[in-house]
């Protein structure tokens, strides 16, 4: 009797543990659990993103999602780390210019395959061309931020300048100008937050025709500081150390330290992402007028490269179909309109773009909305080894060539030279 009952205890037990330690309930039945990785910070934001994962769990019954808090500061090594030690989330929040070494490394699923027609038809070829690396798409592109410029409105009308529109913009000779036009006593006509200037400089530099990255028959990839490179560049330079219109202590700052200056008028325009004007609504003083304006257009008109955000899928989530089903239901038009008002960015979907809260006046909505049309996959998205190149060359290169400390001769010299030899060890 004492052995039957023995061996009742230990077949329950093991039953009991098989139940305990399903993943996430293919053997032991229970609803699959995804792992769902935000970087969302602004407050906004992350109540949009717990809102649509609570909505996602209530009429979900077989497949449940786990919130798991990210942070941009630090994904690139927190992922690289999961990956590697096989932790990954499921589904993964990051921007198209992170996805190359994680695409080609294997790491992160090709969603060809797994994504509806509905959503992949709705988001133009233009977005998708961000996350495709070879023959794969990575990641599905949702939210994306033109650089506008933000002014003071109160001094544009007092110093009787031509007030840009989309349809009419300033050139980048005119912008120059205007900035020299804007400068007075104890103010800059323009403050350039270029701690992070690469992005900053080719994502503009597409307007004049830029490209940098060449890629030749092979595949291979080159770099070549051409004269269409060069347009912005000498812009901001010219401001800092010709003009005396651009101040030369805003290079070092991140774009949030340019705005107490920027209130405090010693600062007549400030170049920015589009999703500035929340900081602007909650941080700007009692009476203080500010104006979204596009960035000048070049050659290319206004063309501008950006670097949207994504959601991808781990490759070795158990769970894949699932997970691009979560990601499809996230991006539903309406949800991605919530996104983007949370995020204060643009939809990438042609149906979002089109809902009247996003063409709005109210906080330049329409502004930013206008120049949807006009953006384009930035430069670096499929270079492999960009991130090296980026912060060991371009990043110094950049810095010290708009500070004065080098000329455009030597700006080209190191970042052809010395760029290459860093992208050539990724493509051997």
């Amino acid at each position: 009797m004492r052995r039957s009952r023995w061996v009742l205890f230990l077949a329950v037990s093991v039953l009991l543990l098989a139940g305990c330690s399903g993943d996430g309930g293919t053997d032991g039945g229970g609803p699959v659990v995804l792992r769902f990785q935000s970087l969302a910070w602004q407050e906004e934001s992350v109540t949009a993103n717990k809102e649509l994962v609570k909505e996602w769990n209530a009429t979900h019954r077989d497949v449940k999602v786990e919130y798991v808090q990210g942070s941009w500061d630090s994904v690139h090594d927190q992922l690289l780390t999961s990956f590697e030690g096989g932790e990954a989330p499921d589904v993964i929040h990051d921007a198209s210019d992170d996805l190359a070494d994680f695409a080609y490394g294997g790491y992160l699923a090709d969603l060809r395959d797994l994504l509806p027609e509905r959503l992949k038809s709705d988001i133009p070829r233009r977005s998708w061309e961000s996350v495709t690396f070879g023959d794969g798409i990575y990641g599905v592109p949702f939210l994306q931020e033109p650089r506008v410029l933000v002014a003071n409105a109160a001094l544009l009308r007092e110093s009787g300048v031509r007030v840009p529109t989309p349809d009419d913009p300033w050139s980048w000779e005119e912008f120059r100008s205007v900035a020299k036009r804007l400068t007075g006593k104890g103010r800059y006509g323009v403050a350039w937050p270029l701690k992070e200037p690469v992005s900053a400089t080719l994502n503009l530099s597409l307007s004049a025709g830029g490209k940098l990255f060449h890629r030749d028959a092979d595949g291979r990839v080159q770099v070549r500081f051409e004269a269409s490179d060069a347009v912005v560049p000498r812009i901001v330079h010219d401001g800092v150390n010709t003009d005396g219109s651009a101040s030369g202590t805003t290079l070092g700052m991140g774009g949030s330290d340019t705005l107490p200056g920027f209130f405090g008028g010693r600062y007549a325009m400030v170049p920015l992402g589009f999703s500035y004007r929340q900081q602007l609504v909650q941080q700007a003083p009692k009476g203080f007028e500010w104006q979204v304006l596009p960035a000048p257009a070049g050659a290319d008109g206004l063309t501008q490269g950006v670097s949207p955000q994504t959601l991808s899928v781990a490759e070795d989530s158990p769970h894949k179909k699932a997970a691009a089903e979560f990601v499809a239901y996230l991006l539903r038009p309406a949800n991605m309109v919530r996104l983007a008002l949370g995020d204060w960015m643009l939809p990438t979907g042609t149906e979002a773009l089109r809902d009247p809260a996003l063409h709005t006046g109210k906080h330049d909505w329409a502004t930013g909305t206008a120049l949807a049309a006009h953006l384009r996959s930035a430069p670096a998205q499929s270079v492999r080894g960009y991130p090296e190149w980026k912060d060991k060359v371009a990043t110094p290169a950049f810095q010290e060539y708009y500070s004065g400390a080098i000329t455009l001769a030597e700006l080209r010299e190191r970042l052809e030279t010395d760029g290459n030899l860093v992208l050539a060890r990724y493509q051997r």
